[in-house]
């Protein structure tokens, strides 16, 4: 089975194909990069006014060129003392071509004597062949620590504290971070309803 990730990110692409690769052994999944199929320049404006847009937009674009089955994932970071902030805006918090850096550093900076730091991350993945569109969702919430702590994961992870733990995404190895994510329960819906349509 031949899949397409609708992402530039390739640390996210990485993730994904672990994920989808574990949930789904027995269909001896080729996971392609949509680089790989369109080029390194290829990319999609995000223009969407939510998740859900911005998902639906990469999945449709990459879709329509390869023809293949597509997954496109779009992840927001929505912290409560910010009233959902950054949200849509998650990966470009601190400007157009910010670095991951530049937006934790941003974020800090707004949470600077806020002692209320609960956050969540939503992942909505948009998944598009030639017959269906599907929509899943995943969510885990947390909170938003301090400072930057650990070196695995990228994004946001070296900050965000899932529930029930003390560290960071960023602390935990990738195997530990996939069981609970919020990628991976997005990931755990799509399959249910993929194995529900292969039946």
């Amino acid at each position: 089975m031949k899949l397409v990730l609708a992402t530039a990110n390739p640390a996210k692409a990485h993730e994904l194909e672990e994920i989808l690769c574990a949930l789904l052994p027995e269909k001896d999944m080729q996971v392609i990069a949509a680089q790989t199929l369109l080029g390194s320049d290829w990319q999609v404006e995000e223009t969407g006014a939510t998740l859900e847009e911005n998902a639906y937009l990469k999945a449709t674009a990459v879709f329509e060129k390869t023809l293949l089955p597509t997954i496109a994932d779009d992840t927001g970071l929505e912290v409560e003392a910010l009233g959902g902030l950054p949200g849509v805006q998650t990966a470009r918090f601190a400007g157009e071509n910010a670095t991951a850096s530049q937006n934790i550093a941003l974020l800090l900076e707004k949470l600077s004597g806020i002692s209320t730091r609960e956050a969540q991350f939503r992942t909505v993945i948009c998944y598009r062949d030639r017959f269906r569109t599907l929509f899943a969702e995943g969510v885990c919430r947390g909170s938003i620590a301090d400072q930057p702590r650990g070196t695995e994961g990228f994004g946001y992870d070296p900050i965000f504290i899932p529930e029930g733990d003390h560290r960071t995404f960023a602390e935990m190895s990738p195997q530990e971070k996939h069981l609970r994510s919020h990628r991976r329960r997005a990931l755990d819906s799509l399959v249910e309803q993929l194995r529900r349509l292969w039946e």
